[in-house]
């Protein structure tokens, strides 16, 4: 007779008991994290040793026999015992729940990651070594990247494998592997451009490096520039990073094509902007140093503005919200070069109140002000549209001004954050800064021996207090403006209410955001069903977006009335509304 049950323990995700899962997901982060540290440390050894073979031939001691014994260990010893545990790891990957673990996704995605970052950038610099005619300083580089290109493809492997690929965090790779190239590439492809614009704006003397002419540099940079597009085309397009809609994609999307893009475009055209106005206004000094800031300025304004546009017009194509996320962070980056600006300008002209005439360093201030100004200035009106964003908020319109995103409320939600951020680190920062004002106001009357100008003291954190308390004090009353918005909204929506008693809503979709829409557009208390056949009319591209989908179930509300009524979205999108009787 077998013995009794005990007392079922709750039930963990892979169908056993609380403590059971913690025990495998303990057992998991250790076999994880161990076969990592090994993986890395046979990759070192063997690239010690490969990188001697290449450089010292069959005298591998020669001048360094701890290092010699270090790589013989790491390899020698690191090595098996990081292939015993891949196999064994490898061996458990045919259970559903070893490749649905956090685990397997974290490792594969953090090896493939630093394979791929070490054996682009050494693969990258042993290249550029050999353009440069540089008889040795390629052989180690060359060594450690091939060593550590055999582990990414290794690991690239694993990932593709069809039977034991990771089921979550699968996108990582793509993801990260994408944003390393985008960065590598623009990096060479601004300092190719720079080189070039320095030598034509200086001359080839100038431009030339120490004991190198100025193309070998540009050479150099141009290999960097095509190694780091071809590993963002080989994530970007070969692997479909440009069609993935997780969140990892569309906030990388917004942080480095429109964030980081948006910054390199901004301070390289403030830069140009402020070497331009110094050659016009302001020649203290040589020619040949008024122009050494150009060069660089204008080749990073030209990239960035590219791979701007390019992020931007991709992110039009993703979720509303990430198009909403990209205009906010045009719009704080702008702010920023804008605030800047004006806090320099301030400072300036109490310079000049000080000194009474306007010298060199307080017309190098002030120009410096302008150009951040009239750079920031611009491109946060364009993004920010205060004319058209006052009136949308919780409208549901859109369009170029619009802040919505449809009935769903993203864009909403997404401004109200973006203000409060603004307005909080403006505060903060003029806290900090009034406290600075305070220091040197007390500093002045209690210090007798220095002496100095009282201006001269505070007009640096005066400027300051002065950018910061204008940002804040903006955002702060749009942000008061628009709770008042909404709540007129809300009560006039109201009163519109009680259209319909209660809606059975029959969708395979998100059910949140057409929640929203029912109870803006009706007040009825809603009932979900779920379609068994949802997603089978023909993949993604058939199925509009949550914001459309929104506005359409708005606009086939309206005017509807009854005690009850059912709505049925199909997995095409089509939306069909019948009242009931009863």
């Amino acid at each position: 007779m077998s013995a009794p049950a005990g007392p079922a323990g709750p039930a963990g995700p892979e169908g056993g008991s609380a403590p059971g899962l913690a025990q495998r997901t303990v057992r998991r982060l250790i076999i994880y994290v161990l076969l990592y540290a090994l993986v890395v440390i046979a990759a070192v050894g063997l690239s010690g040793l490969l990188g001697r073979l290449l450089v010292a031939g069959t005298e591998l001691a020669t001048g360094d026999a701890a290092g010699l014994a270090r790589s013989l260990a790491f390899t020698l010893i690191g090595g098996p015992l990081a292939a015993l545990l891949w196999w064994a790891v490898w061996r458990r990957l045919h259970d559903g729940a070893e490749r649905s673990s956090a685990g397997w996704g974290l490792y594969l995605a953090g090896t493939y990651t630093l394979s791929l970052i070490v054996a682009t950038s050494n693969l990258l610099g042993a290249l550029a070594s050999l353009v440069a005619g540089e008889p040795l300083a390629w052989r180690y580089p060359l060594a450690t990247g091939l060593v550590w290109a055999a582990v990414w493809l290794w690991h690239r492997w694993m990932w593709r494998n069809p039977g034991r690929s990771p089921t979550r965090l699968a996108d990582v790779p793509t993801v990260l592997g994408s944003v390393l190239g985008l960065v590598i590439g623009v990096g060479g492809a601004v300092s190719a451009l720079s080189t070039l614009f320095d030598a034509a704006l200086r001359g080839a003397t100038a431009a030339a490096s120490v004991g190198k002419p100025w193309w070998v540099s540009a050479l150099q940079s141009l290999v960097w520039a095509a190694g780091g597009g071809l590993v963002w085309w080989w994530h970007w397009k070969h692997d479909g990073g440009q069609r993935l809609r997780t969140g990892l994609a569309s906030v990388a999307l917004v942080t480095v094509g429109v964030l980081g893009a948006g910054i390199l475009t901004l301070g390289g055209a403030g830069v140009a902007l402020f070497a331009v106005l110094r050659l016009l206004f302001d020649r203290t000094e040589s020619p040949g140093l008024l122009l050494e800031p150009l060069a660089p300025a204008v080749a990073a304004a030209a990239i960035g503005s590219l791979v701007w546009a390019y992020h931007r017009a991709m992110a039009r194509r993703r979720s509303d919200a990430t198009l909403e996320g990209g205009r906010l962070v045009t719009s704080g980056v702008a702010l920023v070069a804008a605030a800047s600006g004006i806090g320099v300008i301030v400072n300036a002209v109490l310079a000049m109140l000080v000194t009474t005439l306007a010298g060199s360093g307080t017309r190098t201030l002030l120009l410096g002000g302008l150009s951040s100004l009239l750079v920031g200035g611009p491109v946060w009106w364009l993004a920010w549209n205060p004319a058209v964003r006052t009136g949308a908020v919780g409208t549901g319109a859109t369009g170029s001004g619009a802040t919505g995103t449809g009935a769903a409320g993203t864009g909403p939600d997404a401004r109200r954050i973006y203000l409060v951020v603004v307005f909080g680190l403006s505060a903060v920062a003029a806290v900090i800064t009034l406290l600075v004002i305070g220091f040197r106001v007390f500093e002045f009357f209690l210090d007798t021996v220095t002496g100095g100008s009282f201006l001269d003291r505070i007009r640096a954190p005066l400027g300051l207090l002065v950018a910061t308390g204008l940002a804040a004090g903006y955002h702060f009353a749009v942000w008061r403006h628009d709770r008042a918005a909404l709540a007129a909204a809300g009560a006039a929506g109201a009163a519109r209410r009680r259209t319909i008693g209660h809606v059975i809503l029959v969708t395979g979709a998100d059910p949140a955001p057409l929640h929203r829409v029912i109870d803006e557009v009706t007040g009825a208390s809603v009932t979900v069903w779920r379609r068994a056949d949802a997603g089978a009319a023909g993949g993604d591209a058939a199925v509009p977006g949550a914001g459309e989908l929104a506005g359409r179930l708005s606009e086939a509300l309206d005017g509807v009335t009854g005690k009850r009524v059912l709505v049925t979205i199909g997995p095409d999108g089509r939306i069909d509304v019948v009242p009931l009787v009863g």
